[in-house]
């Protein structure tokens, strides 16, 4: 995948989009980045790159369980403890 699928994607999906069924983010391993309309501090520009994410294929020691579809879901459902974007998020958010 080019570092542009990232930087400047053909297309940005929804909330509601995602997390609809059947999803458009499949259930494959891979990278993922994540935009705001609205961003979690007045420093940061609208619709820029906020955050990085992977759904490995492999870890260190076993065959990851993880996919784009559960790794995108979970940040729109998850919690802290699991999702560093919401973690990242709430720090963002005491510091406005």
């Amino acid at each position: 995948m080019e570092a542009t699928a990232l930087t400047s994607p053909d297309r940005l999906w929804s909330a509601q989009e995602v997390l609809t069924r059947p999803s458009p983010v499949p259930a494959v391993a891979g990278v993922y980045g994540w935009y705001f309309e609205q961003p979690p501090h007045p420093d940061l520009d609208a619709r820029c790159l906020l955050y990085v994410g992977i759904a490995p294929r492999y870890m260190a020691n076993r065959t990851s369980t993880q996919n784009l579809r559960k790794r995108v879901r979970y940040h729109y459902r998850g919690n802290a403890a699991g999702s560093t974007l919401r973690l990242t998020l709430g720090c963002l958010s005491t510091t406005a």
